[in-house]
Order: structure tokens, then sequence, then C-alpha cells
């Protein structure tokens, strides 16, 4: 965000002009005193298990330029200037709206039940290659990640990436409408979020809001093997590309995929150019795919569109190989929903491995009644790409009967992260490659980082 004035966000987002130092000027916003510097806007949030409005002198004490308040009661530090406002999360949508309006970028949005932020990550590269790029943070797609995400940009950005991300009925046509994409990528319909959307028709209803969203201008993107690909396309005014397909004009030939990335043969717009990813695994390939899209869309020559894809850096978490004591870990710790699990049990069979493979797989979160059938399919692509199983969390119980019964013999169970680290640390040796996955609840980076 290019420099604001207090009064002015004041009336961006409807609040109440400061009664102090409305001169003073923010160019960051932080709804988090744990990490906020001075200097930065402090926006009080009230969630589900805190409310924001009581840190209000801890980020002052910080150094906090002034705060964004939605209590009246709330306690300030004399002298402290805030704006008052009615709900701080609708006065963060009306001001990254407001100042949306203000920023002529080229913008793709992203969506989808699986590798979004990978998608935003390739495409941010590619676009990079030509123009200023900025890009989500992390994965902060949603109400409030997305405003913070859109004001991150400043005036002097020609480009952004933005995640989409919904976990109910209703999320994605006010998040695009916010972003206001002239392109817009859709990177598949799973079950991530079944639990409270109840069916994947369900799941591409809601995703495909964001087709919706787009001007007649645009450009919507979808993978060629996506199931639900022809209804989707039928909702948007804007032209549709897909990708991937072995007759699409633009797609990949002759994959090679090894512990340290994926190269391949990017063909589009009857051009023919060698790719490097720093990524292992085909369905990365499909993601960089979509990437590429989004740069002819936007101009970008094939050639510029390489280029971006073999300097793109994937947000960490996500396949990242560690070596330990000879030990190669593939940290996917992330996020996981029974998918994004296949797909990197997946690369974990694809990669050179004079040793064991071991898939390390906690719980699943968002699943509802799904789970037990999510489980089950994780069981059986365990089975056959690793050699052992070591599951985490009683959650996981579907998940270990399958890969049983499907003949996997080396299957063992353990309560904790903690625990998994320990069973490793007197189990794995030189040369064995294992997987880590789990949802972001089940803490699975405490298995790499205590291992």
């Amino acid at each position: 965000m290019d420099p604001l004035a207090l009064s002015e966000i004041a009336e961006m987002c409807g609040g109440s002009t400061p009664a102090l130092h409305p001169e003073v000027e923010v160019t960051r916003i932080s709804k988090d005193t744990r990490t906020l510097e001075p200097g930065e806007l402090y926006l009080a949030i009230k969630g589900d298990r805190f409310d924001g409005n009581q840190y209000i002198g801890e980020a002052a004490a910080k150094g906090a330029a002034a705060a964004i308040v939605d209590d009246p009661s709330a306690a300030v530090p004399p002298g402290f200037p805030v704006i008052q406002v009615r709900d701080s999360v609708q006065a963060l949508g009306s001001l990254a709206a407001a100042w949306r309006a203000q920023l002529p970028l080229k913008v793709v949005c992203v969506s989808g039940s699986n590798g979004k932020t990978s998608t935003k990550d390739f495409t941010a590269a590619v676009l990079s290659s030509r123009f200023r790029t900025i890009k989500t943070r992390g994965n902060l797609n949603n109400q409030i990640g997305l405003p913070l995400s859109i004001l991150d940009a400043s005036r002097s950005d020609a480009a952004a990436v933005w995640e989409a991300g919904m976990n109910h009925v209703g999320e994605i046509a006010p998040l695009a409408a916010l972003a206001a994409p002239s392109v817009g990528i859709i990177t598949n319909i799973g079950v991530a979020h079944i639990e409270h959307l109840g069916s994947r028709e369900a799941i591409a209803v809601e995703k495909g809001m964001l087709f919706e969203a787009l001007p007649a201008g645009g450009t919507a993107i979808l993978p060629a093997d996506c199931d639900f690909g022809s209804t989707l396309a039928a909702r948007t005014r804007a032209r549709v590309i897909f990708t991937g397909g072995p007759d699409s004009a633009i797609r990949a030939e002759d994959i090679r995929i090894s512990s340290e990335g994926t190269g391949f043969i990017l063909v589009a717009d009857g051009e023919s150019l060698p790719v490097s990813l720093r990524v292992p695994g085909s369905h990365m390939v499909s993601n960089a795919l979509l990437a590429v899209a989004a740069g002819l869309a936007l101009g970008l020559s094939p050639s510029e569109c390489a280029a971006g894809l073999c300097e793109a850096r994937i947000t960490g978490g996500r396949l990242a190989r560690r070596e330990v004591r000879g030990v190669v870990m593939l940290d996917d710790t992330y996020n996981a929903n029974p998918d994004s699990v296949v797909a990197a049990l997946g690369v974990l069979a694809q990669l050179p491995c004079p040793g064991r493979r071991i898939a390390v797989l906690g719980a699943m979160g968002e699943l509802g009644a799904h789970a037990a059938e999510g489980y089950r399919k994780v069981g059986l692509a365990a089975a056959s790409s690793a050699g052992v199983l070591l599951a985490v969390g009683a959650a996981t119980a579907p998940m270990t009967a399958a890969a049983r019964g499907a003949g996997l013999t080396e299957v063992i169970e353990v309560e904790t992260p903690e625990e998994a680290a320990g069973f490793l640390r007197q189990f794995a040796i030189e040369g064995d490659l294992v997987l880590v996955k789990g949802s972001r609840s089940s803490k699975m980076e405490d298995v790499i980082q205590n291992f």
C-alpha cells in the first residue's frame, strides 16, 4: 500500500475521523500484535477465541502508528490515535475495495480444492518475467486474508496474483468481486471442505462463482481433466482455456521427476521449450501449465513463461526436500485432503530411492461424513506407493485398515507427531525416502522438526 493518511483511511473504511494525528501516514496493516512492526496500522478483530480490541495497548507499545477499533469501550492508551468502526472485518473489506479501485492492475485470481498456493506461486513467477508482480502472502485467501493481500499492493505494481479460498457456501462471489480479476484459474474440484458443502457438485457450484465474476474480455483457465470442466466453462462470459490434455494448446511432454525437481518440455502456442521446476511431482506440472495459460492471456510469450517457471519458488511446506543424516524428507506438511495426499504419495512412488519409501501421514480435516471414504482412498494409495506407512492419530484408523487390506504389511500407528518423530529416529536409515503430510491441525511439521 502506498502511504495513506489516517484521515484517508478513515474515510475509505467508513470509520470516524481520528481525533488525533489525522495526518499520520501508514503503508501496512497488521492484525497480529505478535508480528506487528513499528509504524504499521493495527487492525483489532474479534475472533471466536480472542478479541483484538484487548491488545490495543500492546500494539501501541510495539510502535503501531494507530489502530482500527470496533469496540467503543476498548482501553486506548492516552494520545494513541484510533479509527472507530462498527465492524473491523467489514471496515477492512471496504478499505481494500476502495484501494483496489485505485489500482490499474492486471489481476489473476486462483481458486480450487488443491494446488491454489503452488499455482499462485507459479503464476506470479511467470508474470514477474515481464511485470512488477505482487501475490498473496502465504495463503491469506479468505474474507480477511484477501483484503490484506490487496492492501499489500501499490500503484507501482503492474500485476497481482491472489488466491480465493472458501469452506462454506457464499464465500467466493464476494472475494471475486473484491479482487476484480480479468483472469481466473480453478485448479480442480476435489473434496477439500466437503464437510461444509456436502458434495463435489456443491463445491463446483461455489468455485464456479469465480468464473461468473470474470468480464467478457477476460480468461477462464481449467485443467483439461477437470470433471466439471464443461459445466464450469458454461458459466462464464470469458474465453475458456483448457490446459494439460494431449490435444491442449498448452501441455507438457517428456516429464522427468527427480528428488531435486521436475523437468518437462512446455508446448505452448506452437513452441516447445525446456522447463525445470524446483519441486517434484506431475501434479506440479499441471499447476505450472495453468500459470503459463495466465501468462499468455496477459500478453507474455511462451519463452517468458518458461523462464518464469524456472525461477519459481514454492511456498514452504509443499514437497520441500530436506536431508537429515542421509534420510531424505519430503516436507508436504502445509495442509492435506484425500486428493492432495494421493498426489503426494504419487511423488513418493516416482522418486528414485535406494532405501525404503516411508509415508508418515496425519489426520485430514473438514471431511465430515466423507472422512472414512477419504481415509480409505489414501490407505489404498499408500499401499501401492510406500513400503512403510506410519499413521499419526486415531482418526487415521480407516486409512491403516485399508492399507493392510491392500497388502501393506509394515503399518505402524502412533498417537502424536512427537511419537512419530521418535519412531523415525530409530527406524529410518540412510537412503530412505520419507513423505510427511497432514492437515494443519495435525501439526505434522513437528515430525520433521523433531526428527
